[in-house]
């Protein structure tokens, strides 16, 4: 239970923390404990699609889901993905790639990848039917953190613990773990029509390539390039369901 808060703890700026102080060994383990914040942070967003959807056109619908997200989380994801546009967009080599994405300022990388990220995500989100896009944003949601989390298991971190941004290097899984984050990414898809199932291939595929990406030229991973895979599963989850209509 204590991992769990500590995951809600860091992945939401819900005040769980005034539930209980938790260990902060317990903040090793958060990713292990990552999908089943989706079911918070996906649900959140498609609750809210689903009430604005039945007072505001569509495209609005959409945004104000998306807000809702974005105020849940405090921008967590959206900060690493900037980072890791400005660290792999403008660093020439490893200790540049790392150094550019500790820097807390966005560089021009940074602004223009979350400007076509939204761009993109926008306009795939209006595509789907309306009927199934709360069930999109929830099971697309928890299934990219399954299979994003998995980078701690396929990947070493790339700094030294004391050079962390959150001064916390993430434990990999154990046997326990990874089942039941599995869990916690796959049960959503249940409500999804069947034809919708073989997009759970998409964000599988961009896995590997980031992955590969990062270890050529990182030779690891850092909190940053976590939160940037999410973002990039989630939408290509997004893409493969718009192609599926």
């Amino acid at each position: 239970m204590n991992n769990l808060l500590a995951a809600l703890m860091f992945f939401t700026r819900l005040p769980f923390w005034r539930i209980c102080t938790v260990p902060s060994e317990c903040f090793r383990h958060v990713v292990s404990y990552w999908s089943l914040c989706g079911w918070l942070t996906g649900g959140v967003m498609a609750l809210s699609f689903w009430v604005f959807s039945t007072w505001f056109p569509l495209p609005v619908a959409v945004l104000l889901a998306l807000c809702a997200r974005l105020f849940l989380t405090g921008a967590l994801h959206e900060d690493g993905l900037a980072d890791f546009f400005d660290g792999f967009g403008g660093g020439r080599d490893r200790e540049g790639i790392l150094r550019i994405m500790k820097d807390s300022h966005i560089g021009s990388y940074g602004v223009l990848g979350l400007i076509i990220y939204y761009l993109f995500a926008y306009n795939l989100l209006v595509a789907l039917p309306l009927a199934v896009t709360p069930f999109l944003l929830l099971s697309g949601d928890t299934w990219s953190k399954f299979i994003s989390s998995n980078i701690i298991n396929y990947l070493p971190y790339a700094r030294k613990e004391e050079d962390s941004k959150s001064g916390t290097v993430y434990t990999r899984m154990n046997l326990g773990e990874i089942v039941m984050s599995a869990m916690g990414g796959i049960l959503p898809l249940l409500l999804l029509p069947p034809s919708y199932w073989p997009v759970c291939i998409f964000p599988i595929l961009v896995f590997f390539f980031i992955c590969r990406m990062m270890k050529r030229r990182l030779n690891g991973y850092t909190g940053d390039c976590c939160g940037a895979l999410f973002l990039l599963s989630e939408i290509s989850f997004w893409l493969g369901a718009v192609m599926s209509i």
